[in-house]
């Protein structure tokens, strides 16, 4: 992908994220497709990665637990405080962000 091109579609994921309580997001986790990042990554460049299918650096991140799935710990901590995450949609994940916390 083109530069321009990379940026067109960082542009359109950036539109696509928005803040959501944690509740609504509870079915996606139940289905095992929330994926938490840490927010020493940019939320925007993590789903860019992931949309690209860009393996070698989604598993690196995987291997230093800046991603991967939200823990049952995190899930509960978050309903029962009605936290506000960051979300965003790359099919078939639910990639989301607390922008107070590290996972």
């Amino acid at each position: 992908m083109t530069d321009s091109g990379s940026e067109l579609e960082k542009a359109k994921v950036n539109l696509e994220t928005s803040q959501i309580p944690w509740p609504e997001l509870q079915r996606f986790f139940a289905a095992g497709l929330a994926i938490a990042v840490d927010k020493q990554l940019d939320l925007i460049e993590v789903a860019y990665q992931f949309s690209i299918d860009n393996k070698a650096l989604v598993e690196n991140w995987l291997k230093h637990n800046l991603v991967g799935p939200v823990s049952d710990q995190q899930a509960k901590d978050w309903y029962n405080d009605k936290t506000e995450v960051w979300a965003v949609v790359v099919k078939p994940w639910i990639l989301v962000q607390d922008p107070n916390t590290r996972r």
